[in-house]
């Protein structure tokens, strides 16, 4: 990479990250209202997409509604629908699935039309559970001894939460796998299936997208997986030491928000934060 100002015009769509991104847990970040209220007067196309597949989409647009921010359940991409409409492609229809899962990822199967069964289970279906047992780990590991597919929906290891970090949905997976000798296929970040999934849904190629997020090892690594541009915002987890460290570099990088529409309104940033001609970047 140089350090020559390069152009956002390229950019005909936006996937969004949410936590980091446009909110920090139940707080709105800075500029959000305003960064969305944009991206519809200059007719950018955007999705929300998220490796979060607890809530459905309904649940995430009232969320967001409450922080004053509105969009609709087709704005919204989660890895619990992502991993329903892969199953849709890829699977026979009203196959028998076994979820590891809280609300929305089982909303979402059912939705497609899977049968959410206990035995005779063609495909295991793995995210978070905050409820998940010794039941629950026995039944998915013999189902995949017995040769049904695995499927995770993300592979995040830990979640950050107010009073400390939780279990992500990798560790589950992990349990499985540690009994069987069986990796899932995942479908979240930062695996390209999701990211595809939601430019395709914009109608974009990935060459015209961008995803803008806050993390290097699931946004960043996931865009570039996905042949899309990526643009790091500085409001979550990665900070600009470790992008600075990072083999990996974002094609952008932005403080915040607000300094990212700058830049798309102006077409202009520099890449990965470098050199005089930053635009807002850092």
């Amino acid at each position: 990479m140089t350090s020559e100002p390069r152009s956002l015009r390229h950019v005909r769509a936006l996937l969004i990250d949410l936590d980091g991104v446009v909110y920090r847990g139940d707080h709105r970040l800075p500029g959000a209202v305003e960064f969305f209220d944009y991206l519809r007067r200059d007719g950018l196309p955007f999705l929300l997409i998220t490796n979060n597949s607890t809530l459905s989409p309904a649940q995430y647009v009232a969320k967001l509604d409450g922080m004053g921010i509105n969009v609709g359940e087709d704005d919204v991409l989660g890895s619990a629908t992502a991993t329903a409409h892969y199953l849709r492609r890829n699977a026979p229809g009203g196959a028998r699935v076994y979820a590891i899962g809280e609300d929305g990822l089982r909303t979402a199967l059912a939705e497609a039309g899977f049968e959410l069964v206990d035995d005779d289970v063609e495909y295991v279906v793995v995210g978070l559970d905050r409820t998940f047992d010794y039941r629950k780990l026995t039944l998915a590991v013999r189902a995949v001894a017995e040769g049904a597919a695995f499927i995770g929906t993300n592979p995040d290891t830990s979640l950050p939460m107010p009073d400390g970090i939780i279990p992500g949905a990798a560790t589950i997976q992990a349990a499985i796998t540690a009994a069987t000798k069986v990796a899932p296929l995942i479908i979240g970040k930062p695996e390209p299936t999701m990211l595809l999934m939601g430019a395709e849904r914009l109608g974009h190629a990935p060459r015209e997208t961008a995803m803008v997020g806050d993390r290097l090892d699931t946004d960043i690594l996931g865009g570039s997986r996905a042949g899309i541009s990526t643009i790091l915002i500085l409001t979550g987890v990665s900070t600009h030491d470790d992008v600075e460290r990072s083999p990996l570099k974002p094609d952008f990088v932005f403080r915040d928000l607000p300094t990212l529409q700058e830049a798309l309104h102006g077409g202009r940033a520099t890449p990965s934060g470098r050199g005089p001609h930053s635009s807002g970047a850092v």
